[in-house]
């Protein structure tokens, strides 16, 4: 599936079955559920299995001829996936761990990838219903009940810049990155929300040392993307590239309102800085 046959009638298809998984997290939501540890460590709830059988479900009728690599599945041998053209890329219920808690910050998100770059990309607020949602090359938009409205960045951001961090678990190099940033001002916020409030123009930078997933990125930087800021890498200070490798983990990257701003002098010491 090329960029040009993403059709309005598909792009809606795919919000629909992105809401039809927010349904089905929100009932387990509001019935309370019980929590079971992944090999990783990491917690399932029976709303991530609802959500993601509901996704591969509504996808693969919508596109049976395009694979589908969910978190909550079993993920297809490399050897299988390098050959992979156009895929749909799924985390059914981003930040688990907020839905434990139940303080709303957890997202459903659902990229389509082609040729190693996030196309499509969708990602929605159960709590809320808020959609955020965007194509490749053409505007970002905000959905709330049947209205669109279009986001941009806050460009040029100025200080105190507004900083996705976490209150409670910032690693050292985290706290030694956040020292460098100056006049900041830091906001705690939950799963794939932070691309999209970036890309609203509520936040401006989220700096992330650490493991994340592909699963976890995909859609908010095409949503980022159209909204004029950027996912880079800090090993390249490139955009994020997807299925290029057997790893399906992300290095440590910087989302960016502003692309403008000097990340590269933020970063703690001891990292390699690129040219």
């Amino acid at each position: 599936m090329t960029h040009a046959r993403l059709t309005t009638d598909l792009r809606e298809t795919v919000i629909a079955i992105a809401q039809d998984a927010a349904a089905a997290i929100m009932q387990v939501y509001a019935s309370g559920f019980d929590i079971t540890m992944k090999a990783d460590d990491s917690p399932v709830t029976a709303a991530d299995l609802a959500a993601h059988q509901r996704i591969v479900r509504g996808l693969s009728r919508l596109t049976p001829d395009l694979p589908i690599l969910s978190e909550e599945a079993t993920a297809a041998p490399w050897e299988t996936r390098r050959h992979w053209g156009a895929y749909w890329l799924v985390d059914p219920l981003d930040g688990t761990r907020e839905f434990i808690k139940r303080n709303g910050e957890f997202s459903v998100n659902i990229a389509l990838v082609y040729q190693g770059a996030p196309t499509f990309g969708v990602v929605l607020a159960p709590v809320t219903g808020l959609v955020w949602h965007a194509m490749r090359g053409e505007q970002a938009y905000r959905r709330q009940g049947v209205h669109d409205t279009v986001l941009r960045t806050r460009v040029p951001a100025h200080a105190p810049l507004r900083v996705a961090a976490s209150r409670s678990h910032r690693s050292a190099r985290t706290q030694a990155l956040l020292d460098r940033m100056g006049d900041i001002e830091t906001v705690a916020q939950g799963s794939s929300l932070k691309f999209c409030r970036i890309a609203e123009g509520d936040l401006d930078v989220y700096p992330r040392l650490g493991p994340t997933s592909e699963w976890d990125t995909a859609a908010g930087q095409c949503v980022l993307h159209a909204a004029g800021g950027a996912v880079l890498s800090t090993a390249t200070g490139k955009p994020f590239r997807y299925n290029r490798r057997e790893s399906l983990l992300n290095g440590d990257f910087m989302a960016l309102g502003d692309t403008r701003l000097a990340w590269r002098d933020w970063l703690p010491q001891d990292e390699p800085e690129t040219a």
